[in-house]
């Protein structure tokens, strides 16, 4: 028994196949991180807020939502918000966000057995967001762990829908923080 194929429909498959697991490369939150050796993240408890002087916050909105999305992690972690100057740990956040053209292509025709065919091409504009997390050691002024997780910060037209993305991406980051824990 032998099959014929259709070398037009093997390659709208392979096509559409590729692009299915491009888009989901994409899309896909990417978190790193690295901490200073020898730290004893045992002995740090309290936090508070500083600003990094050369980061440029999206709007106040969204600063908020990032100041709460890790305030909701570092609270489960059993890390508490200080209300007054003196904190074990000083925690910053730094964020950009691009935009990206991004084409898809496809086509389905003949090939070279038939000719002709048809062919599409579609151009659309993509956001990329990045957020890093840094802790500093408010005693020798040092970082002491970062992470930084990319596709976090792409705003959707859907608030709810962003903010679940941004909680997502602040668990993922933060779940090695601390070291060891």
């Amino acid at each position: 028994m032998s099959f014929k194929v259709n070398s037009s429909v093997v390659r709208f498959v392979s096509m559409t196949l590729l692009l299915f697991l491009l888009s989901g490369v994409a899309m896909a939150q990417h978190v790193v991180y690295n901490y200073m050796p020898g730290t004893d993240f045992s002995k740090y408890h309290t936090y508070k807020w500083v600003d990094i002087p050369s980061n440029v916050h999206p709007n106040q909105i969204v600063a908020q939502e990032i100041r709460d999305a890790v305030n909701n992690v570092l609270a489960a972690k059993g890390f508490t918000l200080a209300t007054g100057d003196k904190a074990d740990l000083n925690v910053g956040y730094q964020c950009s966000v691009d935009r990206e053209r991004e084409w898809s292509a496809w086509g389905m025709g003949g090939g070279l057995r038939w000719g002709g065919g048809m062919a599409s091409a579609e151009s659309s504009t993509i956001t990329n967001g990045m957020l890093a997390v840094d802790f500093y050691d408010p005693t020798s002024q040092q970082l002491i762990w970062r992470g930084s997780a990319a596709q976090t910060l792409n705003p959707s037209g859907n608030p709810q829908k962003d903010m679940e993305r941004l909680n997502k991406a602040v668990n993922k980051l933060l779940k090695h923080f601390p070291p060891g824990a």
